[in-house]
């Protein structure tokens, strides 16, 4: 399972082992094509980059209702890494969540992200930390 891109209150080890039983930290990292819009919650939005760490876990769908996944809050995408892997990332709804963040295009915010991750260049760099 790919690890996770978190980017907010999830690269908290405290706030991680209050909400998962087996979680890691793995390394420091960066996405390039994205940036970190502020809300109620902080979210990705298209443009520039961002820093976080990847969180390694198999508890996704503790980590979906956090998010309010199924409630349409935030959406689970799959980014691609530097290294051909990849990277699990939440991308919140910015109007719900009353951030200044837009995603281009028709359709539902899943499609938006998704059809703008197909079409610019997305990549997540974890940084080695020595």
């Amino acid at each position: 399972m790919p690890p996770f891109f978190v980017y907010g209150t999830l690269t908290d080890s405290v706030q991680v082992a209050r909400l998962l039983n087996e979680w890691s930290f793995g390394p420091d990292a960066r996405v390039d094509g994205l940036h970190r819009a502020e809300g109620r919650y902080p979210t990705l939005a298209p443009g520039g980059s961002v820093s976080g760490r990847l969180l390694e876990t198999d508890e996704t769908a503790t980590l979906d209702t956090y998010e309010g996944v199924d409630s349409g809050l935030y959406v689970r995408v799959e980014l691609p890494r530097a290294d051909g892997g990849s990277a699990y990332a939440y991308v919140g709804d910015a109007g719900r969540l009353n951030a200044d963040a837009e995603w281009p295009g028709e359709g539902d915010l899943r499609t938006r992200v998704e059809r703008y991750l197909s079409e610019n260049s997305v990549v997540v760099e974890p940084r080695e930390s020595g």
